[in-house]
């Protein structure tokens, strides 16, 4: 099923709610009504380089924000409301502001700059909203490929904070960093200095 554009709407998303460590990334995009929807889709069914390409093709050719919550207000809102909070300051930044908005997920943001709605799984229904969802990913992506040349033992580079065994083995041995989200079970667990 193609998915829908609407007129002068925004759709927001964000990318980095699960992992252990590093930012949540969300960005609102207002797409033209001239825009190429071709391949445009949810990041997650996305090979890494079709998002890179379409991540270029978006910012080029759309009105988008990136906004970034860092994991001592993640610790502080906790990670649902840090993501709204995302979310809802990337829709804010948008000029002009958009006239709608679709938001992924089950919950609006607590101040939304316009009116909206939000839409379980839109990442696969509205094209605002998938392509949010590929700059936000792609956007976290990089970061977290940046902290891995920072924090190189933990491998940021190839879960991007997710918890796999590779990741939580090196929550055991070197203990949490800097970037990762202390109100977050595992790395309650293994909370001590980080060895470099």
């Amino acid at each position: 099923m193609p998915l829908i554009h609407v007129s002068g709407a925004a759709g927001a998303d964000e990318a980095g709610r699960g992992p252990l460590a590093g930012p949540v990334v969300a960005s609102a995009v207002i797409l033209p009504d001239c825009f190429d929807l071709s391949r445009i889709d949810d990041s997650k069914k996305l090979d890494p380089r079709i998002r890179e390409e379409l991540s270029i093709r978006i910012k080029a050719g759309a009105v988008y924000w990136i906004e970034r919550v860092e994991p001592a207000e993640i610790d502080r809102l906790n990670i649902l409301w840090a993501s709204m909070a995302a979310m809802e300051r990337a829709l804010g930044k948008l000029a002009p502001l958009p006239t709608y908005a679709y938001i992924d997920g089950n919950r609006l943001p607590r101040e939304m700059p316009c009116p909206g709605e939000w839409v379980i799984k839109g990442d696969g229904k509205y094209a605002c909203i998938a392509a949010a969802s590929i700059l936000a990913k792609v956007e976290r992506d990089r970061l977290m490929t940046e902290y891995a040349t920072e924090y190189p033992q933990y491998g940021f580079e190839r879960h991007f904070g997710y918890p796999t065994p590779e990741h939580l083995e090196a929550l055991r041995k070197f203990g949490p960093c800097p970037i990762h989200r202390r109100s977050f079970a595992p790395v309650r667990e293994f909370d001590q200095p980080c060895l470099l």
